[in-house]
């Protein structure tokens, strides 16, 4: 057996052993919740990682936001369009739900792209979303992720609203339009997938070094504290919620490491809308034992 064989079934050995305590420690938190949790998370120094369910395809919702923000830096940087270029807001894009421009702005007002590109990420803002689909299309988007590799993860077609507010769905994807995706709402990806994204962001692979980094500062701007920033500080990140459902995906930086990780809490009971939902509660701790877990010192030998 060579060597370099023997170090690396050495290593694999030493991360299952590490692994077994935060499987332990995660499953107990999870224990009889009667949704579905999928996650992974990867130690972005020591690539040690970790995940349930990480290849499972879930809904996004909000967290779609990211990949469409990814594309929207492609085509600047291709030439097709500039942030300095106008979007109006319109009656057609407006909806309910997160976000100030669906409420707080009257129809015929005109932003720069790149704001608009803020208030998705930031306030998570549904029209600034729907504005950005109806300038580019939600194909442009899922034909970025192509060139990049990532070809499950899928944008699908505009925001309804939310509660009893909804609009008719509108602006579908070629993928948006099977019938075996309708279930997943706005877009579809998988924990592994959204990780696979922060790492490339992390490493300025995402259009360019600068790109990156810009995407990255936008998300830190993030303004939904209840899950990761429960615990943490210094946070890259992008939530999404629904009636049944919570995620969020984001970098965790902190003085043992760098952890990019991605969580999905679907099945949730019943509605709840506020900072102590269940699943917002589940996701806070949950990545409290991630990062503990994969930024823990290798045991003495």
């Amino acid at each position: 057996m060579s060597k370099v064989l023997v170090l690396i079934l050495a290593a694999a050995a030493a991360l299952s052993a590490q692994s077994q305590p935060l499987r332990d420690a995660v499953r107990a938190r999870i224990g009889d919740f009667p949704g579905t949790v999928s996650l992974y998370a990867r130690n972005l120094d020591t690539g040690a990682a970790f995940g349930i369910r990480e290849t499972d395809p879930v809904r996004t919702a909000s967290t779609i936001k990211l990949p469409i923000l990814c594309s929207l830096y492609d085509q600047v940087a291709r030439g097709q369009a500039k942030w300095t270029d106008l979007l109006s807001v319109t009656a057609v894009e407006q909806v309910s739900g997160s976000g100030v421009l669906g409420t707080e702005f009257s129809p015929g007002v005109q932003l720069p792209l790149r704001d608009v590109s803020h208030l998705m990420i930031v306030l998570s803002d549904n029209t600034a979303t729907n504005m950005i689909l109806e300038r580019f299309g939600a194909d442009s988007v899922n034909a970025y992720l192509d060139r990049i590799g990532i070809k499950t993860t899928r944008s699908l077609r505009k925001i309804r609203g939310d509660g009893n507010q909804l609009k008719n769905p509108e602006g579908w994807s070629r993928a948006g339009e099977l019938p075996e995706n309708k279930k997943y709402g706005i877009g579809v990806s998988s924990p592994r997938d959204m990780v696979t994204i922060l790492e490339r962001l992390d490493r300025g692979e995402i259009v360019s070094p600068e790109a990156s980094k810009e995407i990255l500062a936008v998300m830190k701007r993030c303004q939904d504290t209840a899950g990761f920033r429960r615990h943490f500080e210094n946070v890259a990140n992008k939530t999404g919620a629904l009636d049944a459902l919570r995620s969020e995906v984001g970098i965790v930086y902190t003085s043992a490491g760098r952890v990019a990780m991605a969580i999905t809490v679907d099945g949730i009971p019943k509605p709840d809308w506020t900072p102590d939902n269940p699943g917002l509660l589940m996701i806070a701790d949950l990545s409290k034992l991630l990062v503990d877990g994969l930024t823990k010192p290798s045991a003495p030998r």
